[in-house]
């Protein structure tokens, strides 16, 4: 039992315990989706972009589903507030199942790209919705027990998708179609699933707010300005931070911000994201820390597998089992603060605790080299774990809880906005630190390893080797061609085609230069605990967002 009533006993807003969780279901299974799909295309991109000769092409199709996911984010949050959350909340897991159901007919990257935009659309409003719909039925130091599970659900994706897109793409063909499609597939029988439970279950009573214009200038604006800088975070690293085409992205996503900005003040309370909303100083330094938090986690727990696959030789799926302890430190951190902010009624500690713990955790981390003991490598994951288990929950819920009732939508999204712009930005600049790092570490230890025995030895049976891979190396060596490192760059599947000796400065130097990608992102986590030093902690309503709104229209009346 994860709440304090009885199976049939009412919450203030008519849910018994057990109909919560039913919507629970429903509203898990549908953030599911989202989850899920990320982790499992991630893994089987590279195959799909085989398949559709499309290799240069699959970063765009990461890209079209990120700008339309992260634009629709705010836009549903604050629909839903105007218009009811179930119509939208359903609309989303529509939208995404028929994206899915569109993805696996495409026959080039340019037709999966924009079946992955319209896909995004729905995307957006899965986790949006599914927590502030969590919030109108549950009062926010109850909650704190429920919104564990939500955690838990990306948690398991992290270890499922990679195991399920590695099975998938691996198949030549599943009952007559390829392996591949169905990745996208499988989508369609949990988003059933959803819908039903959804449709079912989750009555909500109808919304009385008088009706305002939706903010569609606002929403222009937005794409201006976010989707030329979400495109230059994805491709800068390929086309050059300073080239033109990421400067042109840098003038125009400013000017469109600046645009937005000049939208919201003058709508008002009809904006997109009403700027008043930052006139509440726990909001504002809470999406500030979402931002920077967003920045920390994304970056870091993109790095984990790249080290595990590169320098521990193991595939994809392997590599997602290998999570398990990061995975299990996240649900044991959000599980344990839920239970214990439910009792007390204060959340303050736990994103201090959560905070410590991660830029212990990543700082623990800078120190994994190409030799360290995988159960060392998986305390530190799990501690990495812990530290995020104990602060995204509060950090959502310290959000929600500042703001009145009648914001529950959009102050729900633009959390859940913000968190993804930083995590978008950190991956971008973590990895271009990875990657300018990569070459010149793997070039030194090439050269290093050159005036050792063993490995003079290596490059000697290399040269006479059956395997096409270590002549290659062996020859680029005898000519004193050090541009060999170049080639992980571009494929890190190189590193496990080779001999172990010769392998080794390639594993070596990304672990080097992971070292420091994982010290940067310290700095970053460090930045969020410093900043949840000064966040002031507001006492944790002890009704549900519908009940709230009742009593708010009530008293207006009387």
């Amino acid at each position: 039992m994860i709440a304090s009533q009885t199976t049939t006993e009412a919450s203030p807003t008519g849910f018994t315990h057990k109909q919560i969780l039913t919507i629970l279901t429903g509203l898990m299974l549908g953030m599911l989706l989202a989850a899920l799909d990320q982790t499992i295309v991630a893994t089987a991109i590279r195959t799909i972009a085989d398949d559709l000769n499309g290799y240069a092409l699959q970063a765009w199709v990461t890209t079209a589903y990120l700008i339309t996911a992260t634009l629709a984010t705010p836009l549903y949050g604050k629909l839903s507030d105007m218009y009811g959350r179930k119509p939208f909340f359903m609309g989303a897991i529509t939208i995404f199942v028929v994206g899915s159901l569109l993805c696996t007919i495409a026959q080039s990257m340019y037709m999966l790209a924009a079946f992955r935009a319209f896909q995004g659309l729905g995307a957006g409003g899965l986790m949006s919705l599914a927590l502030a719909i969590m919030g109108d039925i549950v009062a926010p130091r109850e909650r704190a027990k429920y919104q564990g599970y939500f955690l838990a659900v990306f948690g398991t994706s992290s270890v499922v998708g990679p195991v399920l897109g590695g099975l998938l793409a691996g198949q030549s063909s599943i009952l007559g179609i390829s392996g591949w499609r169905w990745v996208f597939l499988v989508n369609v029988p949990v988003g059933i699933a959803a819908l039903v439970v959804v449709f079912r279950v989750l009555h909500l009573p109808r919304v009385t707010k008088p009706m305002v214009r939706v903010d569609w200038w606002g929403v222009l604006a937005l794409v201006v300005g976010i989707v030329p800088l979400l495109i230059v975070a994805e491709q800068g690293r390929d086309w050059g931070w300073g080239s033109v085409a990421s400067v042109a992205c840098y003038v125009v996503g400013v000017a469109g911000v600046v645009a937005f900005i000049a939208v919201e003040a003058a709508l008002r309370d009809a904006a997109l994201i009403p700027l008043r909303m930052f006139k509440n100083s726990t909001f504002a330094l809470g999406v500030v820390i979402s931002v920077v938090v967003g920045a920390a986690m994304f970056g870091g727990i993109t790095l984990v597998p790249q080290y595990l696959q590169v320098d521990r030789g193991s595939s994809p799926t392997m590599a997602g089992l290998q999570m398990l302890p990061l995975v299990l430190g996240l649900m044991t951190g959000s599980i344990v603060s839920g239970q214990l902010i439910a009792r007390t009624g204060r959340y303050r500690a736990y994103p201090l605790i959560g905070s410590a713990m991660l830029t212990l955790g990543l700082f623990l981390l800078h120190y994994v080299t190409a030799d360290t003991h995988m159960w060392v490598v998986m305390v530190f994951m799990a501690i990495t774990g812990f530290g995020l288990g104990n602060l995204m929950q509060p950090l959502t819920l310290a959000l929600q809880n500042a703001l009145p009732p009648a914001d529950m939508g959009v102050s729900t999204a633009a959390a859940t906005f913000f968190r993804q712009i930083g995590g978008t930005m950190g991956v971008a600049v973590f990895l271009s630190i990875l990657f300018a790092q990569l070459g010149p570490n793997i070039s030194h230890e090439l050269q290093v390893s050159a005036t050792t025995p063993a490995f003079q030895q290596a490059v000697r049976e290399g040269l006479h080797s059956t395997n096409p891979t270590d002549v290659a190396l062996s020859r680029g060596l005898v000519n004193h061609d050090v541009s060999a490192a170049g080639g992980v760059l571009q494929d890190s599947s190189v590193v496990q085609k080779l001999s172990p000796e010769l392998a080794r400065p390639f594993k070596v130097g990304f672990a080097d230069a992971m070292s420091t990608v994982f010290l940067s992102v310290t700095v970053m986590a460090f930045v969020a605990f410093v900043l949840v030093l000064f966040w002031k902690e507001v006492p944790l309503r002890l009704t549900a967002g519908i009940q709230a709104r009742a009593d708010a229209e009530r008293a207006a009346v009387e």
